[in-house]
C-alpha cells in the first residue's frame, strides 16, 4: 500500500517519493522549528468552495465535506482538475460512451489522516435501467440519483448547444467516491448518505450548468435527500 505522501496531489503534479520523509517532518513540526521550507512553494490549503476550480463545491457541499472527512480545509486543487475541463472533454467525446474519468479529487492537507475523495464522471449510452444497489438509497435528482456510506451517483441528461444536438441528449454519470479500502462507515449513515448525494448534486450541477444544459439537466437547484 503507498504512503499518505505519495498519493498526495499538489498544484502542478504529484509530490517525489523521494520527499516523503523531509515533508513529514516539516509538517509536524518534528524537524526542530516546524516551518514548512520543504513544501513546494505552490503548495496552499483551501477552503471546501476553492477546490476543483472554484466552481463546483457550493456552500452545501462544503459543509458536506467536513461531515465525510471531519475538515474543513483540504490540498488546493491541481489546475488539471475543475469542471470546465471536464466539460471541454465531455463535448469532445461526445456522443460516444467514455470510461470513467477524473473530475476532480479532495485530498486532506499533508500532515493529518489521510482521506481520498475520488469525483468522477462518464458518458453512458443512455438512462440508467435496473434496480439500483439495494445498499443505496435512492433519491429524486435527475435520471436517477443513488446514495451510499461512501458513495454516491447523479445521473442526468443534457441538451446542449455544446453538444451534438442531432445525436439526442448526453446521459451523464457523475460519482464522487471515499477512494481507499472499504470498511464499515464511521458516523451517522443517513448523514454520512446526504453528505456524499449532497456533494454529487453539487458537482452534477455545476458540470450542468458549464455544459450549458437545458433546464440544468433537470437538476434542482438543491440537493433533494429524501428518499425516492
Amino acid at each position: 500500500m503507498r504512503t499518505v505522501i505519495n498519493r498526495r496531489s499538489v498544484r502542478g503534479g504529484l509530490l517525489s517519493a523521494v520527499m516523503t520523509g523531509s515533508l513529514f517532518l516539516g509538517v509536524t513540526g518534528c524537524g526542530g522549528d516546524g516551518d514548512d521550507d520543504h513544501l513546494p512553494e505552490d503548495y496552499k490549503v483551501v477552503a471546501g468552495t476553492r477546490l476543483c476550480g472554484g466552481h463546483a463545491v457550493s456552500a452545501d457541499a462544503a459543509r458536506a465535506l467536513k461531515v465525510i472527512t471531519g475538515s474543513s480545509r483540504f490540498e488546493a486543487s491541481g489546475e488539471e482538475y475543475s469542471v470546465a475541463q471536464a466539460a471541454t472533454e465531455i463535448a469532445e467525446a461526445f456522443p460516444a460512451p467514455t470510461l470513467t474519468k477524473d473530475l476532480c479529487r479532495v485530498y486532506m492537507p499533508i500532515g493529518t489522516p489521510d482521506f481520498v475523495l475520488r469525483i468522477t464522471w462518464g458518458l453512458e449510452e443512455g438512462a440508467p435501467t435496473g434496480a439500483p444497489d439495494p445498499d443505496f438509497t435512492v433519491l429524486k435528482m435527475g435520471e436517477r440519483a443513488v446514495a451510499g456510506v461512501d458513495n454516491a451517483y447523479v445521473f442526468f441528461a443534457c441538451r446542449s448547444p455544446r453538444l451534438n444536438e442531432l445525436a439526442g441528449p448526453a446521459h451523464l454519470a457523475v460519482n464522487v467516491r471515499h477512494w481507499g479500502m472499504p470498511k464499515p462507515p464511521e458516523g451517522d449513515v443517513r448523514a454520512l448518505k446526504n453528505a456524499y448525494a449532497t456533494v454529487a448534486h453539487s458537482f452534477s450541477l455545476a458540470m450542468a450548468k458549464e455544459l450549458r444544459c437545458e433546464k440544468n439537466g433537470g437538476l434542482p437547484a438543491k440537493p433533494v435527500l429524501d428518499p425516492a
